[in-house]
């Protein structure tokens, strides 16, 4: 019997979420009632390459005080890859341009690519809280993908698709200047950082990004599924207010 469209996402959907806490494979125990086990994502979508094993090229040299208008001209009605073919709207980005903190997530998804900007939807409702919460507005900050078109059914990002894509969110990030970076998810984390390594790995501590401090932490869309993981990256969170010398809210009451 075939498998179906339908079935085949929900199982990438879960496989995504299995890998956001840091799971690379499914013990034989969960296999199906045949004892087949579950395929892992690579097998799911072949296509998709590893950040680790995909190096990203350098960016086209950035002029001396490159804005992010320039990259905007520069990236232009972009089809550079397949992408730029099928998208709604192409999402750059949004937010202060010269923000003391940026966050980058993996590609905008279906609510974004209608909107044209990054985290719109249920997934970006929550990390609107979580940027008020740690005493920020979120016009104050900035908000970024890795991918500026959505990918077809969300699946993982194709290497071409980083390759040509990736470069122009590190020139946002250099035109920027920021003082500290946050990776959502998964993807982001392990693309910026050039590692295969799990988000659960990553996460609870900085990394260097072009000499910049980065701290990887979950993904927003992930937290609306698992509430409970909300702790953990509230944990990461007041690691970069500390950094930003920004105070803890105090409780009411």
């Amino acid at each position: 019997m075939g498998v179906d469209g339908e079935t085949i996402a929900s199982l990438r959907r879960y496989l995504e979420e299995l890998k956001e806490t840091g799971v690379d494979e499914i013990p034989r125990a969960a296999a199906s009632r045949e004892e087949q086990p579950v395929p892992p994502p690579e097998a799911v979508a072949p296509a998709s390459v590893p950040a680790s094993s995909a190096p990203v090229a350098e960016p086209q040299a950035a002029t001396a005080g490159e804005t992010l208008d320039d990259i905007r001209r520069d990236l232009g009605e972009c089809v550079r890859c397949q992408l730029g073919k099928q998208r709604t709207n192409l999402v750059f980005g949004v937010g202060n341009p010269r923000a003391r903190l940026v966050f980058i997530g993996e590609a905008p998804g279906r609510d974004e690519d209608l909107k044209g900007e990054p985290f719109v939807g249920e997934a970006g409702q929550l990390l609107t809280k979580i940027i008020q919460a740690m005493g920020f507005a979120r016009d104050e900050v900035y908000i970024c993908n890795v991918l500026k078109c959505r990918p077809p059914g969300n699946r993982n990002p194709h290497h071409d698709e980083i390759v040509q894509c990736a470069p122009f969110m590190l020139r946002q990030v250099r035109a920027i200047g920021p003082e500290a970076v946050v990776a959502l998810g998964t993807f982001a984390a392990q693309t910026l950082l050039a590692t295969k390594e799990p988000i659960s790995a990553l996460r609870g501590r900085f990394h260097d990004y072009h000499g910049i401090p980065l701290m990887p932490t979950f993904h927003p869309a992930f937290l609306v599924r698992y509430p409970e993981r909300k702790r953990e990256v509230w944990d990461d969170m007041k690691q970069v207010m500390a950094l930003l010398g920004k105070k803890m809210p105090t409780k009411k009451g």
